[in-house]
This record gives C-alpha cells, structure tokens and sequence, in this order.
C-alpha cells in the first residue's frame, strides 16, 4: 500500500476515530467516532481505484452507515421516547453486531474483504472490530440474543469456509467464527476477550503479512506456488495456530473459555461451539495436507520474494503456545 500524505491522514483519522469511541463516557460521543472511523476507512479502501475495491467500499458504506442509523435510533429512544429497555437492548446490540460482522448479520463481511487489499483485510479484521465490540461490552448480558448471535457465528464461520477457493474468504468467516468466541468471552469477563482479541489480532496479522508478502489470493496458488519448506511450514503453522489446534498459541485463549464454560455450567453451548471448531480445523487441515503433498515439481505461480524475518517473526509466535501451556499446567 503506498503510504502517501492523504494516507497518513486517513489512517491518523481512522486511528482517532477509534480512540474517540473507546475514551468517551457519552453514547453520542461514541457515536461520533464510530463515523469518522468510518469515514476514514472509507477512502484507504479505494486507494488502488478498482472496480473490486470500489464494490467493496460501497458495500461496507451502506452497511455501516444501516448500523449507525440503528444505533442514534436505539440512542434517541432510549433519552427522549418511552420505550420498552429491552427493545433498545436489542437495536443497539444488533447495531453494534452488525458493525462487527457477526452472524446472522454476517452477509456483507465475506464480499467485502473479496476485494480488499491484505491490508485492508488486516484492518477490517483486527481495529475495526475494536470499537463496536468494547461498545457491546459495556451492556452485554446472556440473553436469547447473545446465545443466537454465539450459535450462529460459529456455525456460519465453520460451515461458510467451505467450497472456498479464495484464501480471504476463508479468513473472513474464519474471522465470524472467533466473533462468536470473543463475545463468549465478554459474557465471562472483559480480561477474557480483551486477552482473546490481542492473541487473535496478533495471529491474523501474521499470517497476512505472510500471504501478502507471497502475493496469495487464492488456494490454487498456495497449491501451485513452489515455496520453500520454511515458508510453507512458517505459513500453515500460523494458520493452524489461528484456527485453535493444540498446542499452538492460538488454542490457548480457547482452552480457557472452555474452562470457563465448564465451571458456568455451560456445557451444551461449549460442546456446540467446540465441535463447529473442529470443522473450521479441517479445512484449513485439508488445505495444509493439500499443500505440503502435492507435486510442486511443475510451477504455475512463482513468486521468490520470501522475508526471512516474517517466517521466523509468524513461526516463534505461533509456537508460543507450548511453553505457555506447560507453565500454565505447572502453575
């Protein structure tokens, strides 16, 4: 991405706009920086001038600039109208999910990170989901619609990555699919999503860094491609530790919800929410077997531009994991 005045401006803006959002104290505040982070967003989305970037831009303007009318809707209700509480409970979150991208209000997040640039896809993965999620903690509580929104994110993002051929989509609905997992989180305490959230972050960042320093867009490519057995080792352990397989990094803040769960007595939920992992873990499992066992002797797609320093820097974070688990055992 070229890194130009009106960028720097954007990204200055997109970053305050945020900062507004999660400092105030007032609802209308907060509102306020939902906008200019939204209006910062918008032009780095179209910085290439493509017709791909373009419908993805338009797509997430309509659907954000639906939520933020749904969010000074549940505000204007809730100071100047007498309204049921549990209506604008309910307006609000659904706002604010929608914001997110968690199902069943899902349906533009996948198209939309389709014809983003990785780093786009990196910021609507990671800080624009900052915002909306401290927003619904502060007044989410277990309800029907919190279990619904759970449910359904992460049977969506497991079941969504199938038949995927685009390497983003699959990080999308993967991404639905740890929604589902942080706002189960939230419901337990804020140090548990806020602990989920940095160790996700840190993972998706990785591993687009790695497929946007090999210019991977698509799974025939990565199936094609001849990559070194560092590189493909460095790129599908991250991918792995995303997808929360033991003993990596990435099954550590999903290990202690399901602790959690099991002391809140909330066996049936986790049981649902850990077999629709199990399914995200296979495709992406399918993906790496694919990868490392097809013949690569004939290169369709070759590209050498390989970072020494993001191979190692992914590798050390995704294995992580296995000291952190053993002291925690000891401990």
């Amino acid at each position: 991405m070229k890194m130009n005045l009106s960028t720097l401006m954007f990204m200055s803006s997109l970053i305050t706009g945020t900062l507004i959002t999660i400092s105030s104290s007032s609802w209308m505040m907060m509102w306020i920086g939902l906008e200019m982070n939204l209006m910062s967003f918008i032009p780095l989305m179209n910085m290439n001038k493509t017709p791909y970037e373009s419908e993805a831009s338009m797509k997430y303007f309509m659907v954000q600039a639906m939520a933020s009318m749904m969010l000074l809707m549940s505000l204007i209700l809730s100071e100047f109208i007498n309204v049921d509480k549990q209506f604008i409970y309910l307006i609000f979150l659904s706002s604010m999910f929608i914001k997110m991208g968690a199902a069943p209000f899902h349906f533009w997040f996948p198209g939309v990170m389709q014809g983003l640039s990785w780093f786009n896809c990196m910021l609507i993965m990671t800080w624009q989901k900052i915002a909306p999620m401290i927003m619904t903690s502060y007044i989410l509580t277990s309800s029907m619609l919190s279990n619904i929104v759970i449910l359904t994110s992460v049977l969506v993002g497991a079941i969504g990555g199938f038949n995927q051929t685009s390497v983003r989509k699959i990080m999308a609905y993967s991404s639905i699919s740890h929604i589902g997992w942080m706002i189960m989180a939230m419901l337990m305490s804020s140090s548990y999503w806020v602990m989920y959230f940095s160790l996700y972050s840190l993972l998706s960042i990785t591993v687009v860094l790695l497929m946007n320093n090999n210019s991977l867009y698509y799974l025939s490519q990565i199936f094609s491609m001849k990559m070194n057995s560092s590189m493909m080792f460095a790129l599908f352990t991250t991918i792995l530790s995303l997808g929360g397989l033991p003993p990596f990094l990435g099954f550590l803040p999903k290990w202690m919800i399901i602790q959690n769960c099991i002391l809140f007595e909330s066996k049936l939920m986790i049981i649902f929410m850990v077999m629709t992992t199990m399914i995200t873990l296979y495709f992406y499992l399918r993906m790496t077997y694919s990868a490392f066992t097809m013949n690569n002797s004939t290169t369709i797609w070759m590209n050498q531009n390989s970072n020494k320093s993001i191979m190692f820097m992914s590798v050390v974070i995704s294995m992580m994991g296995i000291p952190l688990i053993v002291l925690i055992n000891l401990y």
